[in-house]
């Protein structure tokens, strides 16, 4: 998500960066929301919780860049 931008992002978008289906998706999609970094602003839309969030993502993981 951190790549795609700051904004909500659609599943099948995340999924293609990551190179898998969009079903495979599910397990981490709900472990992420129920840690609260995530959340579904709209059917099918994810996007992070807290403001800065992808910043902070693409500062300590470098491979993002």
């Amino acid at each position: 998500m951190a790549e795609l931008g700051q904004d909500a992002h659609r599943t099948g978008d995340i999924a293609e960066i990551l190179g898998v289906k969009v079903t495979s998706l599910g397990p981490v999609r709900a472990k992420l929301i129920n840690k609260g970094m995530i959340y579904s602003p709209a059917h099918g839309d994810l996007a992070f919780t807290v403001p800065l969030f992808r910043d902070f993502m693409i500062r300590t993981i470098p491979t993002f860049q």
